[in-house]
């Protein structure tokens, strides 16, 4: 099949760049295009289905499994994704060595920018050949955006840029600011504020980065329940568009796109070459943890547990509090609950009524917690428990509502989840951060009470058991959830990629709105990014090829 303006071109049609296009591409970026080249190359005997080319070594082999599922392994990689299973198993690390490695689904070029302008080049030289076109920064993503079949890639993870603005006004908000380029990690940034006896809304993990899909699909993290989501921080952003133009978008510039990229999703609208988000006074605040058993034959206590400490947590949120817990067939583990401007004793006193119920059901339980001075000593006192997204993912948001008017149904969802996956529940109020329809964040998260996330395992060694994890997802675990939320939503950016209501469930209510201010801004849909706005127009083939549905 050759190319046409139906779809994207792709490596082997006569009109995919030849490799001098490619070079005089290369010198245009200063050098800063690479050609990809799977980080686990040294596993396989063979690269890219040539013998001649292997790097095969098996000791870089075995320490690359060895540190696989560290971030820190793939952060410095430019196609590498911490979630394995959207590389459409081209090269893992733990087949045999005799196993072909190949690109897969990740880029066949990136360009490591720097700058606007290399941002700029690359959207002019993925237009003039029709080439798919994926933006990335640090790989941290569960639906797959940062990825892509024959595509080029911007990768911003080095757009380090960071600058405090102490006076920023606009008509809505006056007091200090943080302007943070596009590669800036959660913890870099609040290493900066810091400094500056400032704090920045962040995600859990401290990799993950600020500017791109984290906070343009929403946000969530420790800071959450007191000053809102990330997005809800935005004053302003730089983006380069599909028309390879630097625009300055916020309220008062280009609204609509400011609208569109708070909130609608990441690697949608533009490439994001910055952001400038308000910046909070540092405080003190205090971190609790708690285990609960379950032997298996204390099971019906467990999850009556479990019911109880659901009633508790809308008065832990609206204190202030972001709560993590997850549920398995063997414990019942919060990790953390981080309270922000609340003292330990005071998170004892929230902790006690669970406490004490999980103690009077028979409950074996451990219980710590400690205080901090800063924001940042206690954000970096959290356990380093973040690790890559080694999961096939699927998620729904819990209105507060349900604990009133279905609260054993919820528990009844939870334990048939928790018995056969991972459930983690992400607990929050953002409810008043915010002024109605002032950004294009799903509508359904100010009413959330917790989000579920569900897990099931990737198999490097069984590509099928993955795939059928996924489709359990879909078919038989999460419907558990949606007949208890009819209407509902999804956190878009730890949802089922699989979901066949991604547009009702991941945008609320926004799509149609979203999709006019798409059309404006990229009419042909250069920016394509599963289960992202406008992606409703296009397939991915088997042969990887993209092409309007």
């Amino acid at each position: 099949m050759s190319s046409s303006p139906q779809c994207r071109t792709i490596v082997g049609d006569a009109d995919w760049p030849h490799p001098a296009q490619w070079s005089s591409f290369n010198q245009s970026v200063d050098g800063k295009l690479v050609a990809t080249v799977p980080i686990a190359a040294p596993c396989h005997r063979t690269l890219f289905n040539q013998a001649n080319l292997s790097l095969y070594d098996e000791q870089q082999c075995a320490d690359l499994r060895n540190t696989w599922f560290f971030s820190k392994t793939h952060l410095p990689s430019s196609s590498s994704p911490m979630a394995y299973q959207f590389t459409n198993n081209s090269c893992n690390p733990w087949l045999d060595a005799d196993s072909p490695c190949t690109l897969g689904y990740l880029p066949n070029y990136t360009v490591n920018a720097t700058s606007a302008e290399d941002i700029r080049k690359a959207v002019v030289f993925a237009k003039e050949y029709n080439i798919r076109l994926v933006i990335r920064n640090t790989g941290h993503d569960y639906l797959g955006k940062s990825t892509g079949a024959f595509s080029l890639a911007v990768w911003t993870h080095y757009m380090k840029n960071i600058e405090l603005l102490p006076h920023y006004a606009n008509d809505q908000y006056s007091g200090a600011a943080i302007k943070v380029g596009a590669g800036l990690e959660g913890i870099e940034a609040n290493t900066f504020a810091d400094a500056h006896g400032l704090m920045l809304v962040g995600g859990n993990c401290p990799s993950v980065g600020i500017a791109g899909g984290y906070s343009q699909g929403g946000g969530h993290g420790p800071l959450v329940s007191k000053f809102g989501l990330a997005v809800d921080q935005v004053l302003e952003w730089e983006v380069i568009t599909a028309q390879a133009e630097l625009l300055t978008a916020s309220p008062a510039s280009h609204p609509d796109l400011y609208w569109a990229l708070s909130g609608g999703g990441g690697g949608t609208f533009g490439v994001v070459v910055s952001m400038t988000v308000k910046a909070h006074p540092t405080t003190y605040g205090s971190v609790a943890t708690l285990t609960a058993a379950n032997t298996g034959n204390n099971t019906d206590a467990f999850y009556e547990g479990i019911g109880h400490f659901l009633q508790e947590l809308p008065k832990m949120v609206d204190a202030g509090a972001f709560v993590v817990w997850i549920a398995t067939p063997e414990a019942f583990t919060i990790l953390p609950a981080f309270a922000p401007g609340l003292h330990q004793d005071q998170l004892d006193d929230m902790f006690q009524p669970t406490r004490e119920i999980f103690s009077t059901l028979g409950i074996s339980l451990t219980y710590q917690s400690y205080e901090q001075p800063t924001f940042l000593e206690l954000y970096n006192s959290l356990p380093d428990i973040w690790n890559v997204s080694d999961a096939s993912l699927g998620g729904r948001l819990i209105p507060r509502s349900l604990l009133q008017t279905n609260p054993d149904g919820l528990v009844d969802a939870i334990r048939f989840i928790a018995s056969q996956a991972t459930m983690t529940g992400v607990s929050y109020n953002v409810a008043n951060a915010t002024a109605p329809d002032f950004n294009s964040a799903n509508p359904h998260l100010r009413d959330t009470i917790f989000g579920i996330v569900l897990g099931e395992p990737v198999s490097y060694t069984d590509w099928e058991k993955t795939e059928e994890g996924q489709q359990r997802i879909t078919n038989v675990l999460l419907p558990t959830l949606q007949e208890l939320t009819p209407n509902g939503a999804a956190y878009l950016n730890e949802a089922d990629v699989n979901s066949p209501l991604w547009r009702e469930e991941f945008y609320g209510g926004n799509y149609e709105r979203l999709d006019k201010i798409k059309n404006k801004y990229d009419p042909d849909d250069l920016f394509y990014a599963k289960t992202g706005v406008g992606s409703h127009r296009w397939e991915q083939g088997d042969d990887g090829r993209l092409c309007r549905t």
